[in-house]
């Protein structure tokens, strides 16, 4: 993975813990968490800047969705970070 994506797997990283630590009182549970990673990757995060643009947050959503549903279908030996960042690179940056 180069280096863009890379920092995009730290953010992704990044945003979990953070997100965890917002919703700690429920230990993480949040059914609308993808709205919540996807505002805080937009708009406290690099990840517009590392994209080469500010994704649509409504697309950014559907992306981490479907990942998340992927992800967890085709029980990867991945890291889930390296699987999303990979993904959002290909889908979201500027061509």
């Amino acid at each position: 993975m180069n280096a863009v994506g890379a920092r995009i797997q730290d953010l992704l990283h990044e945003a979990a813990e953070t997100h965890h630590r917002v919703y700690r009182i429920v230990d993480g549970d949040d059914p609308d968490w993808a709205s919540w990673y996807a505002d805080w990757l937009i708009n406290l995060s690099e990840l517009p800047q590392l994209l080469g643009r500010k994704p649509i947050r409504s697309a950014l959503m559907y992306q981490l969705v479907r990942l998340d549903r992927e992800y967890t279908a085709e029980q990867r030996d991945e890291p889930w970070e390296r699987y999303y960042a990979r993904a959002l690179i290909e889908e979201l940056s500027v061509r």
